[in-house]
C-alpha cells in the first residue's frame, strides 16, 4: 500500500487524462446506442411500409401504422405519396394522425397508470433504459408539434414534420414495449425479484372486492413498502390504485328473512295515534263502622247502636 500511495502522489496528474479517456468511451457507447436504435426504427418503418403496400395491393384500407419513413423518400415512393396526399385533404390527414397519436398515448398510459403492469414490465416506466428514453423523447417531440385541431392551417413542411414525429412516436413505443416485455425483471437482483413477487400477490388482495376494507388497506401499505426503492410510481398511478382500494362494499344482506305481518302497518306509513281509553270512575270504598261515639253521647256506649252501622254485642260474664 505504501508503494501505491507513493505512485499516486507522484503521478496524480494522470487523473485528468484518464477522465478524458473515460468520457470518450462513454460518448462512443452512447453514439453506438443511438445508431442501434436508429437501425431498429428503420427496420420498423420498412415493415410498416411493406404491410401498407400489401394492404393496398389487396384493396384494403391502409393501417394507421403505415406512415412515411424518416429518411428521404425515393422518386417512386415520393410520387406515390404525392398522389395519395392529393386525394385526401389536410383535415383528413390530420384526423388520421391524431387517431394514431391518441392510440399510442392510450397504450402508454396503460403502463403508466396500472400498477400491475408497472410491476410486470418495470422497464416501461424506467427512463434510464435507452429505448424507453428514446420513446419519451419522441413523445415529447410529437406532442410539441401537434396542432391545436384538425382544422388548423399547416404548411406542407409542418404537416410532413408532424407526420414524421408521429411515426417516430409510434415506432419508438413498439420498440420500447418489445424490449420491456423481453427484459421484464431480469435487471433486478434475486432479493428484489422476491420483493416484486410479494408486491404482485399483495396487489391482488388490495384490489379484491371480496376482501374487507382492513385487509385491503393493509395490503396496499405492504405494496407501497415493497416497491419503495425498486420502482418509481407516478402520483397518477397511486391515485388510481387508491381509488381501487377504497371501493365501498355493497349492502350486506342478512341470512334470515322476516315475513312481514299483514296486520302490521307498513314502514312507509306513520302509525295511527291510539284512541283514548275511557276510564270508569272508581267505586267508592266501603264504609267501616265508626268506633267514636257521636257528639253529645254519654258513656257507656250502648251494646247495639241505632242506625245503619252495626254495633258491638257484649255478653255478660257468668258468676261462679
Amino acid at each position: 500500500m505504501q508503494a501505491f500511495w507513493e505512485f499516486a502522489g507522484n503521478f496524480w496528474w494522470l487523473v485528468f487524462p484518464l477522465m478524458g479517456v473515460l468520457g470518450m468511451v462513454g460518448n462512443a457507447w452512447e453514439r453506438g446506442a443511438r445508431m442501434r436504435h436508429k437501425r431498429r426504427l428503420e427496420v420498423m418503418h420498412a415493415k410498416a411500409e411493406l404491410k401498407a403496400a400489401q394492404a393496398a395491393a389487396r384493396g384494403k384500407a391502409v393501417p394507421a401504422a403505415s406512415l412515411p419513413p424518416i429518411t428521404a423518400p425515393t422518386a417512386t415512393t415520393g410520387s406515390a405519396q404525392g398522389a395519395s396526399a392529393s386525394r385526401e385533404t389536410q383535415v383528413t390527414q390530420l384526423e388520421r394522425l391524431f387517431a394514431t397519436h391518441d392510440a399510442v398515448t392510450a397504450r402508454w398510459l396503460e403502463y403508466e397508470l396500472d400498477v400491475a403492469k408497472i410491476i410486470a414490465f418495470p422497464a416501461m416506466s424506467d427512463g434510464r433504459q435507452p429505448l424507453t428514453a428514446a420513446f419519451l423523447r419522441a413523445k415529447r417531440i410529437a406532442d410539441g408539434l401537434r396542432p391545436a385541431s384538425a382544422k388548423a392551417r399547416l404548411s406542407k413542411e409542418q404537416l410532413a414534420e408532424y407526420r414524421n414525429a408521429v411515426a417516430d412516436f409510434e415506432v419508438a413505443f413498439d420498440v420500447a414495449e418489445r424490449d420491456a416485455r423481453r427484459l421484464r425483471d431480469s435487471t433486478f437482483t434475486e432479493d428484489e425479484r422476491k420483493r416484486l413477487d410479494i408486491a404482485k400477490k399483495l396487489l391482488t388482495v388490495a384490489i379484491d372486492e371480496a376482501a374487507t376494507p382492513a385487509e385491503r388497506q393493509l395490503a396496499y401499505r405492504r405494496v407501497r413498502e415493497e416497491l419503495d426503492g425498486l420502482i418509481s410510481i407516478s402520483d397518477e398511478a397511486i391515485e388510481v390504485l387508491e381509488k381501487k382500494v377504497m371501493l365501498e362494499l355493497g349492502p350486506v344482506t342478512s341470512a334470515t328473512t322476516t315475513v312481514p305481518d299483514a296486520a302490521a302497518p307498513s314502514r312507509s306509513e306513520a302509525p295511527a295515534a291510539p284512541e283514548p281509553e275511557l276510564i270508569a270512575d272508581p267505586l267508592p270504598a266501603p264504609k267501616r263502622p265508626s268506633t267514636t261515639p257521636p257528639p253529645g253521647a254519654t258513656w257507656p256506649v250502648p251494646s247495639r247502636g241505632n242506625g245503619d252501622a252495626p254495633g258491638r254485642v257484649t255478653h255478660p260474664k257468668p258468676h261462679r
